[in-house]
């Protein structure tokens, strides 16, 4: 069963920069076919779709971090990683990342979730 593990949250200054990395785990299923997304979800707030990027390579943005945050993928890591650069407050969020295989409709596997806060 794929499982994904989030780290690199923090807290950071505003302006700051972290990475997140998203991390595959079990021994029979990799990353390789699956698109991955992350999300992120603050205190009162709908969930908010970031960053996707397919088993091909190809990204996508939401429009708040457009210019600002990067996905990316190391398949011989096994690991999707999102680096976040001139954090703001309202960056502030739990952010998980999610699998998708081209079979599924929706982002169905999820991780646990890392907490990043940007505050002064």
């Amino acid at each position: 069963q794929l499982q994904l593990v989030e780290s690199g949250g923090g807290l950071v200054q505003p302006g700051g920069s972290l990475r997140l990395s998203c991390a595959a785990t079990g021994s029979e299923i990799t990353l390789d076919y699956y698109a991955v997304g992350w999300f992120r979800q603050a205190p009162g707030k709908q969930r908010e779709l970031v960053a996707t990027i397919t088993a091909g390579g190809s990204t996508d943005y939401g429009d708040p971090v457009k210019g600002h945050f990067t996905i990316s993928r190391d398949n011989a890591k096994n690991t999707v990683y999102l680096q976040m650069n001139s954090l703001k407050p309202e960056d502030t969020a739990v952010y998980y990342c999610a699998a998708k295989s081209f079979m599924r409709t929706d982002f169905d596997v999820w991780g646990q979730g890392t907490q990043v806060t940007v505050s002064s």
